[in-house]
């Protein structure tokens, strides 16, 4: 029996079609599908003259949005970091701001992880906030329409 050209030419589309898929279901490739992060939370954060107000106080660790909301007189830089034992050095510095005018806000994002924190600023009057962070809250991974 012999073929038509029209009739050889879908073989020849058949074969090369089985072997790319053959080779696309490789399995020398070990991809691990990692867990998401958790769900981003808002903190918001106030400074006013003589302190820093923060809501929430606590919460689990993983990624943040901290909004900082200005009320005071005075251009304020905002950092937050861990606090350490007495005599241990600088904490670990998770963000820090740039200036922030006056009855002005800023956002910043942030990973934090468990332990004490502080929200301070770079002016002396003004009281710093704390913050406890406890275990990490859980993954976003089964979540849907997450950013």
């Amino acid at each position: 029996m012999r073929r038509t050209p029209k009739q050889a030419a879908v073989a020849a589309c058949a074969l090369v079609s089985a072997l790319a898929v053959t080779a696309c279901g490789s399995s020398d490739h070990k991809y691990k599908n990692a867990e998401r992060p958790p769900t981003p939370i808002v903190v918001s954060a106030a400074i006013d003259d003589q302190q820093v107000s923060i809501s929430p106080r606590r919460f689990g660790a993983g990624p943040i949005t901290l909004v900082i909301s200005n009320q005071s007189n005075a251009t304020q830089q905002v950092t937050l970091e861990t606090v350490d034992a007495a005599g241990g050095g600088p904490g670990e510095t998770a963000v820090q701001t740039g200036p922030i005018n006056p009855r002005e806000t800023a956002s910043v994002k942030a990973v934090v992880k468990p332990g004490t924190w502080e929200l301070h600023t770079s002016s002396d009057g003004v009281d710093a906030a704390r913050i406890t962070i406890g275990r990490e809250r859980p993954s976003a991974q089964n979540d849907l329409l997450q950013p």
